[in-house]
């Protein structure tokens, strides 16, 4: 019988983003019966209240900072000899990879890009990063070909680019978004937004596109499902827009999926996005969907489908326009298959990731 192949997966924590629920999910579903399945938290204290299979073995390295944790991947990273490496998160992918000369020979590094940089816009210290990094990675995994358009233009290099879809866990999130929860108080419209609090998010400008729906929807209320550095910043918005008692930051939720029934319309107001899991699980839930024509694949993705407003520009005033034609046209309580979902279900999406980790080893030396 063929040795079983190690994979190391490395995120910050789980319980965060999208970038740990894919991981998570990874780590649950890579075949048991060809890869050794080691699942690293950069700053985790300890792994309790983790569920994941037994044959997962997972590292919390307790790191304040992910930046600090560095040298604690290293050590790890050398003692486990692993045979692959997978991170997933765009300031950790560069730290992983000016850390490679230091691996293992054997160790292969793959590469998730969480986020779409835009050659010319990520910075100078990034984009000079990015050139003179990503081209040590032996995989760089990409969500849209958009997305890995702007990481062949900013890293000036294309070989070894991949595009996979996320993998969703389409039956769970069904499952439990049909329990219906007291999330939500007072009547329609309830908007639903679920994210990091950070600038690429544009919550600011969901903020005032909700202060300007009320001029046509009273009742209108939002919750924002998330954490981050924005928060307060966020909050002192909300009181300059006068809707403390219209805006709800519900801060970290476990299972947005809780938040489903009752929910309007899920609106996505970023700036630029990959392909978020966000997004992703309100499809799967068949939630309406509004969204801003977010820089990194989104446009391409939704477009002309059923279901999904798309705003004409990132703004507020944009989106206010796209939120209101969405409330105009549903019927109270409307939900949509979202057909296009099913190319993200987990069993089409990780046996593709199973094939690059495969044919990555194939061509080792």
């Amino acid at each position: 019988m063929n040795q079983r192949a190690t994979i190391l997966l490395l995120i910050p924590h789980l319980g965060g983003g999208g970038a740990e629920r894919i991981a998570a999910l990874l780590a649950e579903r890579l075949d048991p019966n060809k890869y050794r399945v080691h699942l690293a938290l950069v700053t985790a204290g300890n792994s309790a209240g983790i569920a994941l299979p037994r044959e997962v073995t997972v590292h919390a390295l307790g790191a304040r900072r992910t930046r600090y944790g560095m040298l604690r991947v290293l050590r790890l990273v050398r003692k486990l000899h692993p045979d692959v490496l997978l991170c997933g998160m765009a300031h950790l992918n560069l730290a992983v990879l000016l850390l490679r000369p230091f691996f293992p020979r054997q160790t292969r590094v793959l590469v998730r890009q969480n986020s779409a940089p835009r050659a010319g816009d990520a910075g100078v210290l990034s984009t000079l990063l990015y050139r003179a990094l990503y081209r040590r990675a032996d995989a760089v995994i990409c969500q849209s070909g958009i997305m890995a358009g702007e990481v062949a233009r900013t890293a000036r290099w294309t070989a070894n680019i991949h595009v996979l879809p996320n993998p969703v866990d389409l039956k769970t999130i069904r499952s439990r978004s049909q329990a219906s929860l007291p999330t939500w108080r007072g009547p329609n419209p309830h908007l639903l937004a679920v994210g990091r609090l950070a600038p690429e998010k544009g919550f600011d400008l969901l903020l005032q596109a909700t202060a300007l729906l009320r001029y046509e929807y009273r009742f209108a209320d939002l919750a924002i499902l998330g954490t981050g550095r924005e928060e307060e910043h966020l909050r002192a918005l909300t009181r300059r827009l006068a809707l403390e008692r219209s805006v709800r930051f519900a801060g970290h939720v476990p299972e947005p999926q809780a938040w489903f029934p009752g929910a309007t319309v899920f609106v996505l107001s970023s700036l630029r996005e990959g392909v978020p899991n966000a997004l992703l699980e309100a499809a799967a839930a068949g939630l309406p969907i509004v969204a801003t024509p977010a820089h990194g694949g989104l446009p391409e993705l939704l477009a002309g489908k059923e279901g999904i407003w798309l705003a004409d520009d990132i703004s507020a005033a944009a989106l206010v326009r796209a939120i209101a034609c969405a409330l105009n046209a549903l019927r109270p309580g409307e939900r949509f298959r979202h057909p296009w979902i099913e190319e993200f279900r987990a069993e089409r999406a990780i046996p593709r990731f199973e094939a690059l980790i495969d044919s990555t080893l194939a061509g080792a030396p």
